[in-house]
């Protein structure tokens, strides 16, 4: 596998983390939130992943050893229920006093951010490993 392929992979990977921290980022900021913009409890964001082929990129060796990227594949709304909280002064509770909250757990998600750092964080370095090789190549 070329260098190329190399950073290839890497910045597939450090986008990806990205789009992942970003969705948890609003997840973290909407943990609260009694509605979301269409009245409903704000639904918690996942993102899924795929493996992308490098293949067509530039006739890279990587796509024909079988190496692949990473891309978000989308993002999906969570199946986890709502939390129910019980605040009868809530505008937004029920005849019963009970408000739909979102479905966010904030340690989860601080732990899916911690995750998503340390993976960012290693495709940077692989990819800052392989832009190193090949400034030393250039050198020879």
């Amino acid at each position: 596998m070329s260098l190329f392929g190399t950073l290839s992979i890497a910045g597939s990977g450090m986008s990806a983390e990205s789009e992942r921290l970003s969705a948890i980022a609003s997840n973290i900021a909407n943990a609260n939130s009694a509605v979301s913009g269409g009245g409903q409890p704000y639904r918690a964001r996942e993102v899924v992943f795929q493996a992308a082929s490098l293949a067509g990129d530039d006739g890279d060796e990587a796509s024909s050893s079988g190496m692949q990227g990473v891309k978000v594949a989308g993002i999906v709304e969570s199946a986890a229920p709502t939390r129910t909280v019980y605040d009868p002064s809530s505008s937004f509770a029920d005849g019963n006093g009970y408000v739909q909250m979102p479905n966010v757990n904030p340690v989860d998600e601080m732990v899916n951010m911690i995750s998503a750092q340390q993976d960012y964080q290693a495709n940077l370095e692989a990819f800052n490993v392989a832009k190193t090789l090949a400034m030393h190549t250039l050198t020879i």
